[in-house]
């Protein structure tokens, strides 16, 4: 893989319509909002995990394009099948024990072997030490958090169901038929958009960096083909509609 020549300071815009774009899980899933000054936050692990899935759907099974963090994924798998290529025949290496590297060379050739085969690893680096040892790895893509260009006004909305989940909650409902109370048996929950949001983010590559994860040109390609499309691929009601 050609290597890269320059490093890249990247602009990245996005907007949102009646969507929410991270919603923050200590908030009731608001919007992540800066309290301060009341504009959108979009965290970076939410972007790398949008890029993420891109190249899953885009590359699939393609050598070199596998992904490290998934959804249900089992992190010390991947690291054991890096044990497995750099001591091929160590019965260890497929027993419940926990690994480390016996010295350097084995160290780098782990991290070698992370970064070769899963493109995560060698875009954004990754802490491969959760109990089987694959060392550490600081990768060349940084990804900031991302924040609305003005302002935004998240809105609130409750949302219903018709169909009762038991006979006890269907009693109840009948019950209170007749009344106000019917509406309230028959809320389930609310959820939150925000109408319109122009939102920015920044992006770096360091070149130099790019030379101890092996992240070359063609890499460089992919993470802008994920970036312009990336959300097409990722509609859905929560989000809204949302575009590079």
């Amino acid at each position: 893989m050609t290597a890269l020549a320059n490093r890249y300071d990247i602009v990245f815009l996005f907007d949102v319509t009646n969507g929410n774009p991270n919603g923050d899980p200590d908030a009731g899933n608001l919007p992540r909002l800066d309290p301060e000054t009341n504009h959108g936050l979009v965290s970076d692990v939410s972007l790398k995990r949008k890029i993420r899935n891109y190249t899953e759907l885009a590359k699939g099974a393609q050598p070199g394009y596998r992904i490290y963090v998934q959804e249900g994924a089992i992190l010390n798998e991947k690291h054991r099948e890096a044990y497995r290529a750099i001591r091929p025949g160590n019965d260890k290496a497929d027993k419940d024990a926990k690994l480390n590297p016996q010295n350097d060379d084995e160290a780098k050739r782990l991290t070698a072997f992370m970064c070769e085969n899963f493109f995560d690893v060698r875009t954004f680096g990754a802490v491969m030490s959760t109990g089987i040892n694959a060392g550490q790895v600081r990768g060349p893509v940084q990804v900031a958090f991302a924040s609305s260009v003005e302002p935004i006004l998240p809105l609130e909305i409750s949302i219903t169901r018709m169909a009762a989940t038991n006979e006890k909650e269907k009693a109840e409902r009948d019950k209170g038929s007749e009344g106000d109370e019917r509406t309230e048996n028959r809320t389930m929950g609310r959820k939150h958009i925000v109408p319109y949001g122009l939102y920015r983010a920044h992006i770096f590559v360091s070149a130099k960096l790019a030379e101890r994860t092996g992240f070359g040109e063609a890499d460089l390609e992919h993470l802008f083909e994920s970036l312009k499309a990336m959300f097409e691929h990722d509609h859905s009601a929560a989000r809204g509609e949302m575009a590079a």
